[in-house]
């Protein structure tokens, strides 16, 4: 029981009883920013709407959440701050899959603080007239943001699949009760 106690921080903690409830509110987080993503590239590739006018569901409605990178930050640090946060339930294979999320986020974070830090100075990098990331010298930012929200999703998919089944050893040492019940029970 110590070692229960000792992995969730407290009892009852965010990684602990309340761990699964906090997943799926952070899920339905990240699900809802997927469907924004989809209506986009929807409007962008089959209404063929300009750029400017394909804004998702609530950029339409509310346009300047679109233009403000106070809106895109904010979404990346939550990211970054719930996969971390979550991170001290799973186990095994679950918890490198969630890692990786984790470490890709990272990543994904520092482009959207250089957009951010850019929008707030109005100084513009490598000769940009608007903020710009690093990989958007690349790529244009609707295909790269596509891009980083499918790298981070995919192993977060994985790790959460791999999270809820369990194999007997990831089971025991996992301080949340997550797993299917059987595979928890140990009947598997």
């Amino acid at each position: 029981m110590a070692k229960v106690e000792l992995a969730q921080g407290r009892p009852g903690g965010l990684n602990g009883r309340f761990h699964r409830v906090g997943l799926n509110v952070f899920m339905v987080v990240v699900l809802a920013h997927w469907a924004e993503h989809l209506a986009q590239a929807y409007q962008i590739w089959v209404l063929n709407w300009p750029l400017k006018e394909s804004r998702g569901v609530l950029g339409l409605a509310y346009p300047w959440l679109v233009k403000s990178e106070w809106l895109h930050y904010g979404y990346a640090l939550v990211m970054l701050v719930a996969l971390f946060a979550l991170r001290g339930a799973f186990t095994g294979r679950a918890r490198t899959w969630w890692t990786i999320a984790l470490a890709i986020q990272f990543w994904h974070h520092i482009e959207h603080l250089l957009l951010f830090l850019q929008a707030q100075t109005g100084h513009f990098l490598f000769g940009a007239a608007v903020p710009t990331s690093v990989l958007q010298t690349v790529f244009p930012r609707v295909e790269l943001h596509l891009f980083y929200n499918t790298v981070v999703f995919l192993p977060m998919v994985v790790a959460v699949i791999l999270h809820m089944r369990p194999n007997r050893a990831e089971a025991q040492a996992a301080p949340c009760n997550c797993a299917r019940p059987l595979v928890a029970a140990g009947a598997v």
